[in-house]
């Protein structure tokens, strides 16, 4: 009855709350269960720190650090921690994921006055979390607040038209993972990426512009929004291909163009299609760990004149288990720790070791990230962009909190 009276109170008091008031109505209503007090904590756009969401000013924000903490365990792992609160040996805190369905928002701290928080406790507050997470989501709609609270620094004009049209990245279903990056967070201006799952069938595309800056940005989004019209209406990638070439062209004629690879996955049979405009061919990370590029024949890239053969869709047949892994050039380019440019083989083998390792698609690219970003601040010479689809590998459910 508690569980019930908790998650409805929660409802009814948001129903005209202001955005901003959520922190302060989930600690309140949070008090029917027995709960002090509950902070609420946003990922950050380099996934390397958590970030309090108060009322504060996003510069007086405290963070707390994903790698090496209770909390960004709790995040990373998308496991439930319950530990003795410091300072007060009467109190325990119970660390939980905020999951919108599996895209992981952040976390939520709870703390209980007791020596154990009872597991039907901790089982309601794992819901009241799921509730929490989609309601943040909700109510970000309508305000900046929490896309402020996110930020670390100041995005681009070319960055927030990116992210604008970017959808979440991060989204499972049975048999299906799809994990997206975009960087460099803050000044990402010529790299996009999408999919979409239809009936059975996801459809996943990336796009990288000429140049950088606004004017990639106005490239990359457009080409995004033409493969968006042609999905919508049916079209399969050679339509695609076509209606995009030829918008691109007629509304930007030799003021650049846009590599890109689209692509198909039935999600029942495993059988990939796709189709690559001037652009890097995708990986596939085979059951065995073993990673290999997929090789076809590209068609010219998408806006550029003059004359051209036909575009030539190839075929793939997935097993199982099998990963596959989109990117944009400006990834392979970036330089590790040590100096060295990633190149294809060092992001093969990158993937292959954390598949070796049982490691989710989106703390893979959370990891790849932190190798070509943090190893040099502020170096990347292009954007860097990758989405990981798995197939039956049976890893979604590793993106949820285990039954208590």
């Amino acid at each position: 009855m508690e569980a019930a009276t908790l998650l409805a109170g929660l409802l009814r008091r948001t129903h005209l709350s202001a955005p901003g008031d959520l922190p302060a109505v989930v600690a309140d209503v949070a008090r029917i269960i027995g709960a002090e007090a509950v902070d609420l904590y946003l990922i950050d756009y380099d996934q390397s720190g958590l970030v309090a969401w108060s009322s504060s000013a996003p510069d007086e924000r405290e963070a707390i650090a994903v790698t090496g903490t209770v909390a960004g365990k709790a995040y990373s792992s998308t496991t439930i921690l319950q530990v003795a609160a410091e300072g007060d040996e009467g109190l325990r805190r119970l660390w939980l994921p905020l999951l919108d369905g599996t895209d992981r928002l952040g976390v939520m701290a709870m703390a209980f006055r007791a020596e154990q928080i009872a597991p039907e406790i901790v089982l309601v507050c794992e819901r009241y979390a799921h509730l929490v997470a989609t309601l943040l989501v909700t109510k970000g709609a309508y305000t900046d607040a929490f896309e402020l609270c996110r930020r670390r620094g100041h995005k681009t004009i070319a960055s927030e038209l990116i992210w604008e049209l970017s959808p979440p990245l991060l989204f499972a279903t049975d048999d299906l993972v799809v994990a997206g990056m975009l960087e460099p967070a803050y000044d990402n201006g010529g790299d996009a990426l999408d999919y979409a799952f239809n009936d059975g069938v996801l459809n996943v595309a990336i796009f990288d512009a000429m140049g950088h800056g606004l004017a990639a940005a106005g490239l990359a989004t457009f080409a995004l929004s033409a493969y968006r019209y042609s999905r919508r209406r049916g079209s399969d990638l050679i339509e695609t291909y076509r209606a995009m070439d030829a918008a691109i062209g007629d509304q930007f004629p030799g003021e650049g163009f846009v590599t890109g690879l689209v692509a198909e996955l039935d999600v029942r049979s495993g059988e990939l299609t796709w189709l690559t405009a001037g652009h890097p061919p995708p990986l596939v990370i085979r059951g065995d760990r073993r990673a290999r590029v997929l090789v076809g024949t590209p068609a010219t890239p998408l806006g550029v004149p003059g004359p051209r053969g036909d575009p030539v869709a190839m075929r793939e047949s997935l097993e199982p288990g099998d990963m596959l892994l989109l990117f944009t050039d400006g990834l392979t380019e970036a330089r590790l720790e040590n100096g060295q440019r990633m190149g294809v083989d060092g992001l093969r083998q990158f993937v292959e070791r954390q598949a070796a390792a049982a490691q989710t698609s989106p703390e893979t690219l959370r990891r790849l990230r932190q190798a070509i970003v943090e190893a040099h601040p502020g170096e990347l010479e292009d954007d860097a962009s990758a989405l990981l689809v798995e197939w039956k590998r049976g890893s979604e459910r590793m993106l949820l909190p285990p039954t208590v």
